[in-house]
């Protein structure tokens, strides 16, 4: 078990258990504004095959999968999983798993042409997040997007910070930028895969 999921996995249950929704992505104005934000980022209509790590409530993942062929979702809490599982029932093309990263990246699906990572990265210490990012890389097929959105305002269960982890993607020498918007509240970056 990774140092994030050591730590956190009982605050994300704790989270989940209060409720299927303790963000309340699906009905806050905030939420839903940032949501529309990120699917208009996405330069293609349509992608093949996407993957979202860290899907929380399977919010974003619904939306995902109407651009989607495919979409493979997933997220280290139980409660998180299922609350998702439940909300993308009637599509057919969304599946979501509970899985531990980065170790349980899922390199045997194939190359990814869209990863979306949302509100995800700043939950793993700065070395952790370093190894996602190499495995985010090696998955993405030649010419896809890898897009990321991120909470700019520092909360205690944070590890590392927006900028740090979209600091990480600029540096990596196979992607190009290619979205780039910012609030004070949120980032919003894209990069293809050279």
């Amino acid at each position: 078990m990774s140092a994030l999921t050591a730590r956190q996995a009982a605050h994300f249950e704790a989270l989940y258990a209060q409720s299927p929704d303790p963000w309340h992505v699906r009905d806050a104005w905030y939420e839903q504004r940032k949501r529309a934000l990120l699917l208009a980022s996405l330069p293609s209509a349509r992608y093949a095959n996407a993957f979202e790590p860290g899907c929380g409530n399977g919010e974003l993942t619904a939306a995902l999968a109407l651009r989607c062929d495919r979409i493979l979702a997933c997220d280290g809490s139980a409660s998180a999983v299922a609350a998702g599982r439940a909300r993308v029932a009637a599509l057919a093309n969304a599946r979501i798993e509970q899985r531990r990263l980065p170790q349980d990246w899922p390199d045997d699906i194939g190359a990814f042409d869209l990863v979306v990572v949302s509100e995800l990265g700043y939950y793993f210490p700065a070395e952790e997040w370093h190894a996602m990012m190499a495995r985010i890389v090696a998955t993405l097929a030649p010419g896809a997007l890898l897009l990321m959105c991120h909470c700019r305002h520092p909360y205690d269960d944070y590890l590392t910070s927006a900028d740090f982890v979209h600091g990480a993607a600029h540096a990596a020498p196979q992607l190009a930028a290619c979205v780039h918007h910012a609030e004070t509240d949120f980032l919003i970056d894209g990069w293809l895969r050279a």
